[in-house]
């Protein structure tokens, strides 16, 4: 066998090689997203000489059965999800994650009150107050 045949041989595997692997490649979708009312209010909200994050976890409780757990954290955990939007850094719960997954997070100031406030795909139901929603 030539070496031209082989040379031409081995540029066509690593050429297929190249393309099965960009099709594995797939986007992931975000795990959180938030909007600029929400980016704001965490930019205000972490601002300060030691950086913190905001953790985002579900707990069982309420009438739907899961609630929304918020925490400010100094350090990442081991299996935190990191979600980075505008130069704010959200943690998500690895726990949460697959309940969390695709939701958008605001930020909602009315006469009454102001909160964060999810926009959850995942939920099939929400209670009446509004703390809790199930999946």
């Amino acid at each position: 066998m030539a070496l031209g045949t082989v040379v031409k041989q081995a540029a066509t595997n690593s050429a297929r090689q190249a393309t099965n692997a960009s099709s594995r490649l797939r986007l992931r979708k975000a795990a959180l997203t938030l909007t600029p009312s929400a980016v704001t209010r965490l930019k205000r909200l972490t601002d300060g000489p030691t950086p913190q994050y905001l953790r985002v976890g579900v707990r069982q409780k309420g009438c739907s059965g899961n609630s929304y757990i918020l925490e400010f954290t100094d350090h990442k955990g081991k299996f935190d999800e990191v979600v980075q939007q505008d130069g704010v850094t959200v943690l998500v719960d690895s726990k949460a994650l697959i309940t969390v997954l695709g939701s958008e997070m605001d930020y909602v100031e009315d006469k009454l009150s102001s909160q964060f406030v999810f926009h959850n795909p995942n939920a099939k139901g929400v209670c009446g107050c509004g703390e809790s929603f199930a999946v």
